[in-house]
């Protein structure tokens, strides 16, 4: 059995090379504020790739994915392991464009700051007499850099993806621009009015996109979970304040009071946070994880 080692290890996932694909682990790891914490949620690897399978199957006429399947029989033998199952994606190699997509359909966190302070979220003005959590009249695009391991993303603005993106592919930073920030909409109002539908507000999440052998945008790495998004439960929703919430915000928010953990959290907020990724996905889904 030929045995296969990461050529890329992020925060919380691992890439193989398998020859023409790749093969994305996503693991137990949980990252918060930039840092990798000291414990594992079990299971979460598993449940962030199969709520990304679902996103994929239902977008792919709005945009094509890097998917090509999460059964490990598809994979060579090494990843026919307990540990790889469930938690792996074989996946289109793709040259990953250079912009975090970051689409806000809703007020909160770092956006709720920086309207308070002068009235705008990433440079967009926004109306007056906004809400903490109150919905926007339209989604709006704020695209940032993506940063090295331990550092932090840049917020620019649209017009500086353009150069970012010219820079790096000289004649298409406009159009791979256009492209990204309207795949980004669409994706977002599809997914947005689906999981409302199921009790689930999307407040904001971030795509990334690569680019195939032919130049074409496709949408990669993972899509619409906890870890890169903040899911709010519908019911009980209430603009004025913050809000509770299925993602990994939990973890944040315990971090924030507890600044002395050192990355380390008590079982039970390790149990109540993956309860919440369960309780997303069936709500999501309409089916209960099952590894």
């Amino acid at each position: 059995m030929k045995e296969f080692q990461p050529i890329k290890e992020g925060k919380v996932r691992e890439i193989y090379d398998n020859g023409d694909s790749l093969i994305m682990v996503a693991t137990d790891r949980i990252s918060a504020f930039d840092h990798i914490l000291k414990n594992k949620i079990t299971s979460k690897g598993a449940i962030l790739t199969q709520m990304s399978r679902f996103w994929f199957d239902m977008t792919g006429d709005i945009v094509r994915n890097h998917m090509i399947s999460v059964d490990v029989k598809d994979m060579p033998e090494f990843f026919q392991q307990e540990k790889f199952d469930g938690n792996s994606m074989m996946c289109r190699k793709l040259t990953m464009l250079p912009i975090e997509c970051i689409v806000r359909g809703y007020i909160t966190g770092s956006g709720w700051a920086s309207y308070q302070e002068n009235g705008t979220v990433c440079g967009i003005k926004l109306p007056e007499g906004l809400k903490e959590s109150q919905q926007l009249p339209e989604p709006i695009y704020t695209p940032s850099t993506k940063a090295e391991l331990g550092e932090h993303d840049e917020n620019i603005s649209y017009e500086k993806s353009i150069d970012v993106l010219e820079k790096q592919f000289p004649g298409h930073g406009e159009e791979y621009a256009a492209k990204l920030r309207d795949y980004t909409i669409a994706l977002y109002k599809k997914c947005a009015d689906y999981a409302r539908t199921r009790g689930i507000i999307i407040a904001d999440t971030k795509f990334e996109f690569g680019l195939d052998e032919n130049g074409e945008v496709v949408l990669g790495d993972e899509m619409l979970t906890p870890d890169s998004s903040r899911f709010w439960p519908l019911e009980g929703y209430e603009p004025g304040k913050s809000q509770p919430s299925y993602d990994k915000q939990f973890v944040r928010d315990w971090l924030k009071a507890n600044p002395d953990s050192d990355y380390l959290l008590p079982q039970d907020v390790i149990d109540k946070t993956i309860e919440k990724y369960k309780e997303a996905y069936k709500l999501l889904t309409g089916t209960e994880f099952d590894r």
